[in-house]
Order: structure tokens, then sequence, then C-alpha cells
């Protein structure tokens, strides 16, 4: 899977889109390797500043961004503005935009 995180285009959707995607399949993904620090830093900036940053993360179909502000971080999920929750384990990146 690292080529598709690495040659593919991620598909950019709304944050309200994500609660309509599947994360059924067992799909192993390469992550950055300082993601979990990114998340911290996502979560503070979203708390503090209401900054977005943008996600990459890959559902059942394929690569997808989102820019958002993240509210929350816990071990397996994050939490985005909204209440919409997305699995820690199927995202590839974050980005400070």
């Amino acid at each position: 899977m690292q080529n598709e995180v690495v040659t593919s285009s991620p598909v950019l959707i709304q944050k309200e889109q994500i609660p309509a995607l599947s994360f059924k399949k067992a799909i192993e993904i390469e992550q950055i390797p300082d993601l979990m620090a990114k998340l911290v830093e996502a979560t503070k900036l979203g708390n503090l500043h209401h900054g977005k940053v943008a996600i990459i993360f890959m559902d059942d179909e394929g690569l997808k961004r989102v820019e958002t502000t993240v509210w929350a971080s816990g071990g397996k999920y994050i939490c985005l503005k909204g209440g919409i929750w997305l699995p820690i384990s199927r995202i590839a990146d974050v980005r400070f935009i």
C-alpha cells in the first residue's frame, strides 16, 4: 500500500461525507512516523485556534483528503468538528494548512 499512498492523489471530500464511508476492510496503510505527534498538535490547534488541518486517509474505496478541525484524539479514533469520528489506523498523514 505504500506506493498507493505516495503515488495516488487523494479525493477531496467534505467532513460531512465521512460517516457514509466504509472502514470495514482489513487495509494496512503506510503512516508517517510522527503521526501521533501531529494528531496531538492538530488537536491543540483545533481547540485553541479553531485551526484546520488536512487529513489524508484511506477508506475502503481509496485515498481521501478532508480539511477540517480536530477536536479530540484518542488511542484509536480522532473526533472532528461536528462530532465526526475517523479511525487513526486509516490516517496516512496530517498536514498543517
